[in-house]
């Protein structure tokens, strides 16, 4: 929970929670002015600078302000970013009394006038991972007013009963002016002490009692909620939780609140001022659901709403009153975060209303226009067949939102992906996200894009065979999630809490080893109707083609939040739990993905790999093999065993269901580790060193990619991305043994695009190589067939067959992970020819006459051997794309990434300036230094007739 620590004494000690410090500080003057030079100190023994691992008394002030009325709130411009604070912030070290100190003078520091209450906090320069103190607010002004009655923002009256309202300010006698649902009722003039009865109340009031004292206007606001009594009235079972639509001017709401006495819907349509006709009334039969409809509504205009869910008597520390979102919105605006949406990828974004409050409202629309999809009926690909492209929206592209994965399509068309990932894009709380932190499960965050765009993303990828699978994050929600905060313990009053014992979706305390945020109770038949209704809304509204069900193992209920070797066990109630959600997926879309990250036993694991397998289902299970293969990358043998990235390493699993990957957005990058720890002990194979490591990668997907089932690859490994995970926005590296914290969750830098890796020859042969491998390992039947693997050696051999196979039935793959050239020994199943089936033209064989006879790979090398050629090897498709010249812009010479055979150089008027013919290997270098500086195009051409054009220019 976040505290809110208000200053009006000297010296105050703030509360502590989690990794939030005690921090004993002081403000000098107090009060003060505006314009006043103020000095805040911190008493040094009351931070422990190593748990947020700062170094060199590295700490730092973060800091924001209000508006006089509080309302208006905004940073400091002095501050910087939360992962990188501003030096200008930076508290001063005073060693000899063990105090740090920062003095200046609020309106320039804050960057605005007129301020009300300034705010603060100590962080570490890199506050990620929360390491800071709890929130500091102080008062600005000799001019201060005291709300002393009523005693809450929002007191609960019966029909008829009064209120009595009281008030005091400081620094001289104002004059006071009362004012109920925008109307004046009372007026009083030079006082210091302020006294009225509002009689007889009927109705809903919003108060503002406005305060002013020599031309400054301060403003105190309150509300009374009158109890509208309990009206029973069974609806049609047609009615939805969330929003029904019945026609273009109205719609039903219904909400489950158990165990709450009445309900208001306020919104735009009755100007956030409800009167009864927006009480809801209650269904005895459905579980006492609440439920109103609303009339009059305009067709297609947007209206915003939220509840106000009232307990006369709440549990203690539980607030009386809760306004929140409705938990089934798909579209939320947000007072914390929509100011930060970039008008680019949400455009005409509707402004956050003036609800009186700072928490989600909800949009609803009549009237709207259906999306008009071009693929209705979208054909899966074979889950035997899926090469899964995991990839953070975020992290993808600069504008970081859904067009960017449009723009690029053909990118991974190219790499012939044939199914993407995406990292959670439901509602999170704040923009840049890894997204696991979701608010609202039925919602689409709006920092990557409308509803719209997201659909036009599904449907073309469908339109290019690319199915899209969405990763959701169901068993946790956080602090602003509608559900937490109906059943919330909240003694401070600040609208944050944690679920209370009479919450039925959360636990109060986390059932699994593994928990963030707050734990969903996947017992409650309230929580499975929410996850199931989660689940259709994406099949059903977006024709999303799977999901990833994130932290599977946090779905039990028999564990605790310290016993990792419980929730690592085999549990009978998460098997059920997860069977019956991925029934109702399948009973949605019969074809539809299931995949889980359990990471578990394969005691537990086999029920579901094996669950319904027969039928073609089966749930995919995600399995973790990046140490394995990291060993072998970065050139050692210990740990190196690559079994289990196949199903037949898993005990008990009798359905290829194994989703097997060498790196996820969890793990360390390989290629970042390469070279940082590889094995360096020959120098002319050095794996430290980047072009070096960048050319081991290609083996890397020789060893992964082709084994029989589904596998995932983590966005840019196909180009040997070397980022760490551990990445600073700024392209610095902080894990977590670093001064500042680390960087784990910030967004990225974008090198691939920015700096043209398709364009460089070492990277664009990993693109290349891994298209070839993806294009094989989808369209040629073998690699549905028997394997098996040669592990725990820098030499893996991998053997792949189907005896019933006509044509290509046997598969070799060899790979050499060692720093040096080795003799390996392929052990072929039979002689004959054997080919080389990376070569696309299909020219390249051996003629095996002893199957034990060794073959010489070179450090970092790999061969994948076929009895026959492939049939793709002569009737590729081939896309422009797949073409790239480099470098380009070029001086004297440039090469191209595939085998041509002419090479035409032709200036923009059409006349031919230079021509290479006579079949060239892929890199071959092409001079052109007897060309003057210009704008050209050439024409590529291939043995098989394929033509394409692209521009060079030459400077």
């Amino acid at each position: 929970m976040k505290k809110i620590i208000h200053i009006y004494i000297y010296l105050i000690s703030a509360i502590s929670f989690g990794q939030q410090q005690t921090a004993t500080y002081s403000v000098s003057p107090l009060p003060f002015e505006e314009t006043d030079n103020i000095t805040i100190t911190f008493n040094g023994n009351s931070i422990n600078e190593a748990t947020w691992g700062v170094a060199d008394n590295a700490l730092y002030i973060w800091a924001w302000s209000w508006d006089l009325n509080l309302e208006n709130s905004q940073g400091s411009p002095f501050r910087g970013t939360w992962d990188n604070s501003n030096e200008a912030s930076r508290l001063t070290y005073n060693a000899g009394t063990d105090t740090y100190t920062i003095s200046f003078v609020p309106t320039t520091f804050y960057g605005r006038t007129g301020i009300g209450r300034i705010g603060f906090l100590i962080k570490a320069k890199n506050g990620t991972g929360d390491k800071k103190s709890q929130d500091i607010l102080v008062d600005v002004g000799l001019f201060q007013v005291s709300l002393t009655a009523p005693a809450s923002s929002s007191t609960i009256l019966n029909t008829g009963d009064n209120l009595n309202i009281s008030a005091s300010n400081s620094g001289g006698n104002a004059n006071y002016v009362l004012k109920a649902n925008g109307f004046t009722i009372d007026t009083q003039n030079n006082i210091s002490s302020y006294s009225y009865t509002h009689n007889n109340i009927t109705q809903n009031q919003n108060y503002a009692l406005e305060v002013t004292l020599n031309g400054v206007t301060k403003t105190k606001t309150f509300s009374t909620i009158t109890d509208p009594g309990k009206v029973y009235s069974v609806m049609p079972t047609t009615y939805q939780d969330g929003i029904t639509y019945l026609n273009d001017t109205e719609a039903i709401l219904v909400l489950y609140a158990t165990g709450k006495d009445f309900v208001y819907v306020a919104g735009s349509f009755n100007n956030w001022q409800p009167d009864s006709s927006y009480a809801m009334k209650i269904d005895p039969t459905r579980n006492n659901k609440f439920w109103v409809k609303l009339t009059g509504l305009i067709p297609g205009q947007l209206e915003t709403y939220q509840y106000w869910v009232i307990d006369k008597t709440p549990l203690a520390g539980s607030p009386t009153l809760v306004k929140v979102a409705d938990p089934y919105s798909t579209l939320v605006l947000s007072s914390y975060d929509d100011s930060g949406i970039p008008t680019t990828s949400y455009p005409n974004l509707p402004a956050y209303p003036n609800t009186g409050n700072k928490f989600e409202v909800s949009v609803l629309q009549t009237a709207q226009t259906p999306y008009n999809w071009q693929v209705t009926n979208f054909a899966k690909p074979k889950k035997e067949d899926l090469i899964v492209y995991e990839v953070l929206v975020r992290d993808f592209d600069a504008d970081r939102n859904f067009q960017d994965l449009i723009d690029k399509v053909d990118y991974f068309k190219n790499l012939n992906i044939n199914a993407i990932e995406l990292m959670p894009v439901m509602e999170f709380e704040g923009n840049e996200s890894w997204g696991y932190n979701t608010a609202f499960h039925m919602a689409l965050d709006k920092f990557y894009g409308t509803e719209d765009k997201f659909r036009e993303l599904i449907d073309i990828y469908h339109q290019n065979g690319i199915a899209v699978i969405l990763d959701i994050a169901l068993n946790h929600a956080f602090g602003r999630n509608p559900m937490v905060r109906m059943w919330m313990d909240d003694p401070d009053g600040n609208g944050f809490g944690s679920p209370t014992s009479e919450n039925p979706y959360f636990n109060t305390v986390a059932k699994h080893a593994y928990n963030v945020g707050s734990d969903f109770n996947h017992s409650n038949p309230r929580t499975k109707d929410y996850v199931k209704r989660v689940v259709k809304h994406w099949i059903e509204d977006f024709k999303i083609d799977g999901f990833r069900w994130d932290l599977t193992k946090g779905f039990t209920q028999n564990c605790s939040a310290s016993d990792t070797n419980c929730t690592g066990s085999y549990q009978q109630d998460r098997v059920d739990i997860l069977k019956e959600y991925v029934d109702y997926s399948w009973s949605l879309d019969p074809t539809h993905y299931a995949i889980f990250e359990h990471l578990g036993s394969d005691t537990e694991e086999k029920e579901w790999a094996n669950y319904r397998f027969n039928e073609g289902k089966g749930v995919m299970m995600w399995a973790k093999m990046t140490d394995q293969y990291n060993q072998l990358t970065m050139g050692f043998s210990s740990n190196s065993n690559i079994g289990r990235m196949g199903y037949k390493a898993h005990a008990g699993f009798t359905g290829n269901r194994v989703m097997g990957y060498a790196e996820s957005h969890d793990e360390e990058r390989l290629m970042y580790k390469n070279i940082t720890y590889g094995n360096s002990a020959n120098v002319s194979h050095n794996v430290k060193d980047l072009n070096t490591a960048l050319t081991r990668m290609p083996a890397l997907g020789a060893i992964t990619i082709p084994i029989p089932g589904p596998k995932m690859l983590w966005h840019f490994a196909e180009l040997g991305m070397e980022n760490s995970i551990f990445t600073c926005t700024d392209g610095s590296v902080n894990d977590s043994s670093g001064s500042n914290g680390d960087c784990k969750l910030a967004t990225k830098p974008q090198p691939q695009w920015g700096d043209n890796w398709l364009g460089d020859p070492i990277r664009s042969q990993i693109y290349s190589d891994w298209s070839r491998m993806i294009d094989l390992k989808i369209n040629e039947d073998v690699f549905e067939g028997d394997y098996s693997i040669t592990t725990s050696t820098l030499t893996p051999k991998i053997y792949i067959w189907n005896n019933a196979l006509p044509n290509l039935k046997n598969v070799v793959i060899l790979a050499n992970f060692d720093v040096t050239a080795q003799n390996v020994t392929p052990d072929f199943p039979y002689t004959g020819t054997w080919y080389d089936l990376i070569d696309e033209t299909g020219n390249t064989s051996i003629n095996v006459t002893n199957t034990a006879s060794p073959i010489n790979l070179s450090a970092g090398a790999f061969k994948i051997y076929g009895n026959q050629s492939s049939t793709l090897s002569n009737n590729d498709v081939v896309f422009a794309n797949d073409f790239n010249l480099y470098p380009n812009p070029t001086t004297s010479s440039f090469q191209i990434n595939k085998p041509v055979d002419t090479v035409s150089i032709y200036d923009i008027t059409g006349k031919l300036i230079l021509k290479f013919k006579g079949g060239f290997q892929k890199y071959h270098e092409f001079n052109i230094s007897s060309i003057s500086q210009g704008i050209y195009i050439v024409n590529i051409k291939t043995n098989n007739s394929t033509s394409v054009s692209k521009r060079l220019i030459i400077n």
